[in-house]
């Protein structure tokens, strides 16, 4: 039952109806070669008794059922084709729905661990196999091994010695299968490690193509990718050459059931121990019999190479999401308490304490990878603290739901992504349910308007992934107005002023001005100028706290600040020489 778990990404009833549906249309495939014999056996009774007349009326009977046998098997088939392929697509389907939300709910630190090609790979590539195996392997196989049984149970009672000659060597055939398993999956796994390491350095390629080219990393320097598709080749060119005579020798033992039963049907024929109707009788089934479980045998080893796909799958469904039941409560005061931190072991935030009131500006200032960043994703709940707490209006966050909390805040991040849409949609994000008024006003509020209206179809404009057809302070304006059309109550600004020219600032600088009125605001500023008015400035130092307090205080105390403050107003003023 693990396996069928494994090949169907955890939904082994998606196998119910093909595999009834195949197993039926296969006995239905028998029925035509069963009519054949009795056929046979009415031909042949007047030649070996001259008393006996061709019983024509039972012949016309045996023709009007064969009709009917194949109307039968057509019948059949379409259910056994439409459910394969219906149960296949949707079941994978369903599956990378399934998954696509369970990432969404796992922290962002188990995402980073992950390789985005891997996570991609896995979207697409092994559910196209877990499709394929449901609709052509795992309904054949069952079907397949069915036949056997059943043929073995009918042909007994015509003579249980031939019977059990066709399948002597059926046993050897499944050993050596069942045997080499264990390698079979090594090399399933060595083929499959091959195939994800290519397409995440393909992916790698592909992100990074405006550094190769500017470094002329092309052609034979550039060696990885090119390392990693020959890698792909010989686990490729392995997989086939070893798994190959494995197949094709149990295939073999199977067919020499056939040989077998032939040289004992003939040696008990000249003995007088079987009439020749029977022996007819074994060959015309016996070479139809072994077709369904020569393609279950020779599909096996692709059987088990798809189930590692769903095995994948289903270890990363496994996976525990962030959790929480309680709704955030009606008050917005946030408060770090003791929080400590890190990115695989390494620490980021240590003993952290913070506290932020109600209508409040906080400003996070410090050198690069001081951990401003890793506070906001903590108060959002991106990830959960190793130690210490994070509250919510005096409630851990931790035993909050993380949707129902995000409900509560808007982040505008220095690195805005915008998805493969239109700007109406990508500002719809904030609140799905906004009308196009509201999308409007949210915009004219973040100053981007104006320069939606100028572009070809205003706000039904595509942009492109990643919003790669706008520029940066455009990009930075429509995420504002995608926060302000949220409306939340706790606002984080992650550096959203950082990168951009003095133009674009101003306008932004005003957008965000009015983004903040009233609401909680948390700020990572590089810029000090640019949160000299806040309530307070909190200086971050290797993972510390350094300092806190408003600005001319900060000044005053002649710290880590104050020396941030001094060197921004020397290079103010520099300027390239000759």
């Amino acid at each position: 039952m693990g396996v069928l778990r494994n090949i169907t990404a955890g939904n082994p009833r998606a196998l119910v109806k093909p595999v009834a549906y195949t197993t039926l249309a296969n006995l239905a495939g028998v029925l035509p070669f069963a009519l054949l014999v009795e056929a046979a056996r009415l031909v042949y009774e007047p030649f070996a008794n001259p008393a006996l007349a061709l019983d024509t009326a039972r012949l016309w009977w045996i023709c009007a059922l064969m009709g009917v046998s194949l109307l039968l098997l057509y019948v059949l088939e379409i259910p056994a084709y439409r459910s394969q392929f219906r149960n296949a697509y949707s079941a994978a389907a369903d599956g990378r729905s399934r998954l696509a939300e369970h990432l969404r709910k796992l922290p962002l630190g188990y995402l980073n661990k992950r390789d985005p090609g891997d996570l991609a790979n896995m979207m697409m590539g092994d559910f196209t196999m877990l499709e394929h195996g449901i609709s052509h392997l795992v309904p054949q196989m069952i079907g397949a091994l069915v036949m056997p049984v059943l043929a073995l149970a009918g042909l007994s009672l015509l003579d249980w010695r031939m019977a059990l000659s066709l399948f002597a060597a059926l046993p050897l055939a499944i050993a050596l299968v069942l045997l080499t398993s264990g390698f079979q999956r090594r090399l399933g796994a060595g083929h499959m490690g091959a195939k994800i390491e290519a397409g995440n350095r393909l992916q790698e390629y592909l992100n990074g193509i405006r550094v190769i080219k500017a470094y002329n990393l092309t052609g034979e320097r550039f060696t990885k990718l090119e390392r990693s598709f020959k890698d792909l080749m010989r686990h490729s060119i392995r997989i086939e050459g070893m798994l190959g005579p494995i197949v094709l020798s149990a295939v073999a033992f199977v067919r020499s059931g056939l040989t077998l039963m032939i040289i004992v049907g003939v040696h008990l024929l000249l003995g007088g121990r079987l009439d020749i109707v029977t022996f007819v009788s074994f060959l015309i089934v016996g070479s139809r019999i072994f077709d369904p479980l020569t393609s279950a045998l020779a599909g096996y080893a692709e059987f088990r190479y798809y189930e590692q796909a769903g095995e994948r799958i289903l270890k990363l469904l496994k996976e525990p999401v962030m959790t929480g039941e309680r709704q955030p409560p009606d008050r917005h005061d946030i408060e770090l308490r003791g929080v400590t931190f890190g990115y695989r072991q390494q620490a980021v935030l240590k003993d952290v304490s913070l506290a932020v009131p109600v209508g409040s500006f906080t400003a996070l200032v410090g050198p690069s990878g001081s951990g401003k960043s890793t506070v906001l994703r903590l108060i959002a709940r991106f990830y959960d603290p190793d130690a210490g707490e994070v509250l919510l209006g005096g409630d851990n966050v931790r035993s909050m739901e993380p949707e129902a909390l995000l409900r509560k805040v808007s982040m505008v991040f220095q690195d805005v992504y915008l998805f493969q849409d239109t700007i109406a949609n990508n500002i719809r994000f904030g609140r799905g349910d906004a009308t196009m008024e509201e999308i409007v006003e949210a915009a004219r509020q973040a100053c981007c308007h104006d320069f939606i209206r100028k572009l070809p179809n205003g706000y039904d404009t595509l942009v492109g992934e990643g919003g790669s057809t706008l520029s940066g302070g455009e990009k930075q304006r429509i995420s504002i107005a995608r926060a302000m059309l949220k409306n939340a109550p706790i606002v984080l600004l992650d550096e959203a002023t950082a990168s951009l020219d003095p133009e674009n600032e101003a306008s932004i600088q005003q957008a965000i001005d009015r983004l903040v009125q009233g609401r909680t605001v948390i700020a990572i500023a590089h810029r000090l100028k640019t949160v000299r008015g806040a309530d307070n400035i909190a200086v971050l130092s290797e993972g510390r706290i350094v300092e806190q307090g408003r600005h001319d205080d900060l000044l005053a105390a002649g710290g880590l600040y104050k020396r941030m403050w001094e060197l921004q107003r020397q290079a103010s003023g520099w300027k390239i020489s000759s």
